[in-house]
Parts: C-alpha cells; structure tokens; sequence
C-alpha cells in the first residue's frame, strides 16, 4: 500500500503534467483524459477525446507524446495505456479538427 503524503504528491505531478500537454491536444480539437491511475504501480491510463480521437495519428500522440512526457516527467510510470475516444462521426471529427489534425478517412 501506498503511503499517503506519496500518493497525494503522485496526484499533484501528474495533475501538473496533463496539464502541461492538455492545451496542445485541445488545440488541434481534443483532449486528454486520464481515466484511471494505478499509484502503486505506475500505471496510467489516458483518453484521446474529440477530433483526436478519430485522428490517424492518435496512435502517435499517445505513444510518442503523452506516454513518451509522462515517463520521462514522473519516474514512478511504468506504462501508459492509452484509449481512444472514437464516439464523434467522421462529419464531426473533421468540423471540429484543426492543427494537425489527420482524420481517419470513412470507408
């Protein structure tokens, strides 16, 4: 069991972290959710929201981007599992896209 004043301080770091990254993926239509954190052992997990996730590059954002910081911010993560919110229809996704937002294109 994780002792308290150490979670509460995982808590703030990595609240400080999503924070960082969260106004580059709003930028391009999106954001970041976390959607569960387990503290004890370093494993987080995070949500494309919006445009982002319906983005073909939603894959790369969260492996060379959210996961990539969030490792090498806070050294107690271990991995990072990332989900993708693919709720919002092509039409939507692509109206509210923007930066490098690369929709994926409906069959």
């Amino acid at each position: 069991m994780i002792e308290e004043s150490l979670l509460k301080e995982r808590e703030e770091a990595l609240e400080k972290v999503i924070n960082l990254m969260r106004p580059a993926v709003q930028a391009d239509g999106g954001d970041l959710k976390v959607t569960n954190v387990d503290y004890e052992n370093g494993i987080i997990g995070v949500a494309l929201e919006g445009a982002c996730g319906s983005c073909a590059l939603s894959g790369a954002t969260l492996n060379a981007g959210v996961e990539r910081i969030l490792k090498g911010r806070l050294d107690w993560v271990t991995e990072v599992v990332g989900e993708v919110d693919d709720s919002l229809s092509y039409e939507e996704a692509n109206s509210i896209g923007s930066g490098a937002y690369v929709p994926i294109r409906p069959y």
